[in-house]
């Protein structure tokens, strides 16, 4: 598996602590703490993961990462957003335009580097067949692709595992708490809304299909039978 973990920050001292604590458990580490150089860099080389500053010369991490769930070539890289706002706001417009995670600083090397192997974790491509979810979804699992009538979807990391888990057991629900489990097990530091987000911007990609992601008020999704 590409170990390749690639950190966007402006604080040399930041990505220094990163780099130090990824390389000791066995990634490779790129520090970038000029946008453009890192834009640069993805147009040579592809990432296993991406850690993103929010506040950055020139631009914002919101925006680059906006730009990378939009480009079919990076919008299964997953994001790690390490930023000072700690903010309600920021952590669920970041979750929105996309990002896999969300640490504020200070923050505990080692928690970051659970966080790291969680995500990546979650992208690893057990063999199975194809799964129809429904009527006018299909699933890949191995090659990482949801096709809407005949069309591909663009998803991240987290909303794919949402998606791929509501569609193991179709009609059945599933609570805040189970898929919060699911996805992010012991590592999980978020709360009960960060589904709802997730939830929010699937349905939205999926367009007319997403009515088969149905909310259970009071316990949780299911998707459709």
């Amino acid at each position: 598996m590409n170990k390749l973990i690639a950190i966007l920050d402006d604080e040399a001292d930041i990505t220094e602590l990163v780099a130090l604590h990824l390389s000791g458990n066995g990634f490779t580490v790129k520090e970038f703490h000029d946008p453009r150089d890192f834009l640069k860099f993805l147009k040579k080389q592809i990432p296993a993961l991406i850690i993103l500053d929010l506040m950055l010369p020139g631009t914002s991490g919101l925006e680059i990462c906006k730009f990378l769930k939009q480009e079919q070539r990076y919008a299964s890289i997953p994001v790690i957003m390490l930023t000072a706002k700690a903010g309600e706001t920021d952590k669920i417009l970041g979750l929105e335009l996309g990002a896999d995670d969300y640490i504020t600083k200070p923050f505990s090397p080692r928690e970051l580097v659970a966080r790291v192997k969680v995500a990546l974790r979650r992208k690893e491509e057990p063999e199975f067949k194809n799964t129809g979810a429904g009527d006018d979804i299909t699933i890949d699992r191995q090659r990482f692709e949801v096709m809407v009538e005949g069309k591909r979807v663009e998803l991240t990391t987290t909303e794919f595992k949402i998606l791929e888990l509501l569609a193991s057991k179709k009609g059945i629900v599933f609570s805040r708490d189970t898929i919060l489990n699911t996805l992010w097990g012991e590592d999980k530091i978020v709360v009960d809304r960060t589904i709802d987000v997730h939830v929010r911007h699937l349905r939205e990609k999926l367009k007319g299909a997403g009515k088969l992601i149905k909310n259970v008020r009071g316990m949780g999704y299911k998707l459709d039978a």
